[in-house]
């Protein structure tokens, strides 16, 4: 008795692809999750800017800086407060959201334009880190 021909796949051939699968998504998912968070922190730089010049402008009017808020209406992946707040100085700070998973996340500028940041772990001292490589 002869068997006519089979066609389709042997359990072997769709294990050997779900492996291919499975390897390749081990290298994209951590890259699209970089991807996204570098996407999320470039919320914060802008964010501070804006309040940066918004309290000078305050300081114009005013001639202090108490009284002074900031509350960005686009704030998704960062909370925002003023530390620091005097007559005469303060310190603007963006911390990431850990429900957004932008928990190693943190930006400051303060009335001098001096500014730090905690880009995913890595910290810059001088400067808004764009990248975890540490580059501004």
């Amino acid at each position: 008795m002869k068997r006519p021909n089979q066609y389709g796949f042997s359990l072997i051939e769709m294990m050997i692809v779900v492996a291919i699968i499975g390897l390749l998504a081990s290298i994209a998912v951590p890259g699209y999750q970089d991807y996204v968070k570098s996407g999320n922190a470039a919320e914060a730089p802008a964010n501070l800017a804006n309040c940066r010049v918004q309290a000078e402008q305050f300081f114009q009017d005013n001639f202090t800086y108490v009284g002074f808020v900031c509350v960005p209406s686009d704030a998704k992946s960062f909370d925002y407060s003023i530390d620091n707040q005097s007559a005469t100085t303060y310190t603007l700070r963006a911390t990431g959201r850990a429900s957004n998973n932008m928990g190693a996340f943190e930006f400051t500028v303060n009335q001098d334009n001096a500014k730090t940041s905690k880009f995913d772990g890595t910290v810059g001292s001088s400067c808004w880190l764009t990248s975890s490589s540490g580059s501004c």
